[in-house]
């Protein structure tokens, strides 16, 4: 019997979801819409409504990219009034500064992006799509081992107000471990409510007004008429060419795409079908990294140089954070690859809603010259780079990866051996590896992280060309995590979730 669809994911409930609406005749892209939305109750570190994020889809042999990520506020309140603050995150080996409150929250795209792409290309109505995760959020999910780790890394987030420690701690004031179970009422009835009186109640009704209530309140710069007037924008998808597959990805204000695509069409101009050695993907990184210092991130300016080097602007403010990513194909030929972020949440829930606004205002990469310099009412800019592969023959692929600055890293490195006609499972198990800094910045060192598996003499000659080197005896959510489902021509459903990443693969 022929399958119906197939689903790569970061965890078994966002997964499922897909699998639900697949099962019941639903396309691939109301599949993703019920993960999307299950993402947010079963990875709620990662995904929220009340963050954004990209969507690449392809159908009838159109492929369109939409993109809801966040957007600056369209008012700048005074920073003496502004909830704005700095907690310390510890991951072991270092402690690093985020930075939240509701005056680090800008406007999300969550909700307005997912009834774009429901309005355009779904088959099934919003309230039979939402079921997986309304169902997820009233009888509860068993927290998983990353999600666990998650929870720790963002402790200080997760108890920053009395609701948030309800939400993610037990009853001796701990945060929730592996195998509790996880239940938001107020979610639920929040997504309820969504599926059956529409985006309204998020631009105009009582969630928006919730939403513009609580930054009035406690120091935001959101009003309602960020809500009323927040856009989804469609675009055409960056093309780059590697073997016979054809690569569309998000365009700018996405970075994470072109960046993806400067370093294929190196690599394909160098090495065309033939296998690309260790030390010639950290020479691309490097240079894609050059670059882009060079362009100071500027995802047009990468474009234009992009432009001069296949002949014979504005900067936007750059997030770069936490991430999870869904890949769906269905029978049709329709493919979605969507990836999402709320940063790590403004430490505060919506009154009621049971979930975070984003705290993107509060990104490091954000403001080049400091905090609360941001321009008003401006698409925001992200490493994101949800991506589809198609070829002549017929066959797609949807793929994507979460993993903050590595996202660019591990979707070149994947996207290349797919060219070379690697099946998903081992492109997603190949060794990867990544490299911070350049060669014009000699105040920064270079430097090389890499999984073991490499043969010994690209592993001793990529050492040779960095300061510091740094060998993963295993693979590692910190190179990412590459989710990838896909259908050839036939038919035939094959595809990865990502183990870096806690990823779960299911075909219907």
């Amino acid at each position: 019997m022929p399958h119906k669809g197939a689903v790569a994911a970061g965890h078994q409930v966002t997964a499922a979801a897909a699998f639900e609406l697949l099962e019941d005749g639903g396309n691939a892209f109301d599949a993703a819409i019920a993960a999307l939305l299950a993402a947010c109750v079963a990875e709620p570190v990662l995904a929220s409504p009340g963050g954004g994020g990209f969507l690449t889809a392809r159908s009838k042999g159109e492929t369109r990219v939409f993109d809801f990520f966040a957007q600056t506020p369209r008012r700048k309140r005074s920073q003496g009034d502004t909830d704005f603050r700095e907690v310390h995150v510890d991951f072991g080996s270092v402690t690093q500064a985020f930075h939240i409150g509701l005056g680090a929250a800008a406007t999300p795209g969550f909700l307005p992006g997912i009834f774009a792409v429901h309005e355009r290309l779904g088959r099934v109505p919003m309230a039979r799509i939402a079921e997986p995760a309304i169902r997820a959020a009233e009888e509860g999910v068993l927290v998983t081992e990353f999600q666990a780790y998650l929870f720790g890394v963002v402790d200080p987030i997760l108890r920053a107000t009395p609701q948030l420690r309800d939400l993610f701690t037990d009853d001796r004031d701990e945060l929730l471990k592996e195998g509790a179970v996880q239940t938001n009422p107020h979610l639920a009835d929040a997504l309820d409510a969504l599926s059956r009186e529409g985006l309204v109640l998020a631009t105009k009704g009582e969630i928006a007004q919730a939403m513009a209530r609580q930054a009035e309140d406690a120091g935001g710069h959101l009003t309602l008429d960020d809500f009323r007037f927040y856009e989804t924008a469609t675009r055409a998808p960056l093309i780059a060419r590697a073997g016979d597959l054809m690569i569309e990805t998000a365009p700018p204000p996405s970075s994470g795409g072109v960046m993806v695509a400067l370093g294929l069409d190196r690599i394909e101009a160098s090495h065309k079908r033939s296998r690309v050695p260790a030390p010639d993907i950290t020479a691309t990184l490097l240079w894609m990294n050059t670059l882009r210092e060079k362009c100071s991130g500027d995802p047009d300016a990468l474009v234009a140089i992009r432009a001069e080097l296949k002949k014979p602007a504005r900067q936007r403010p750059q997030a770069l954070r936490g991430t999870t990513h869904v890949s769906v194909v269905d029978a049709d030929g329709n493919a979605a690859s969507a990836t999402v972020s709320n940063g790590e949440g403004c430490g505060a829930l919506v009154p009621g809603c049971g979930f975070m606004l984003n705290n993107m205002l509060g990104e490091d990469d954000i403001n080049p010259t400091g905090f609360h310099q941001w321009a008003e009412n401006m698409r925001m800019c992200s490493m994101m780079a949800p991506m589809l592969a198609h070829d002549d023959r017929g066959s797609v692929t949807a793929l994507g990866s979460g993993g903050s600055n590595r996202i660019r890293s591990a979707l070149l490195q994947t996207a290349a051996l797919l060219a070379r006609g690697a099946h998903a499972e081992d492109a997603v198990m190949h060794p990867r590896l990544h490299v911070e800094g350049t060669r014009t910045d000699a105040t920064t060192p270079t430097k090389l992280s890499f999984e073991e598996g490499w043969p010994d003499a690209e592993r001793e000659a990529m050492s040779k060309e960095f300061d510091i080197v740094e060998p993963w005896a295993d693979p590692n959510m910190f190179f990412g995590g590459v989710h990838i489902a896909s259908r050839d021509a036939s038919g035939t459903m094959e595809g990865a979730g990502d183990p870096r990443r806690a990823g779960v693969f299911l075909k219907v």
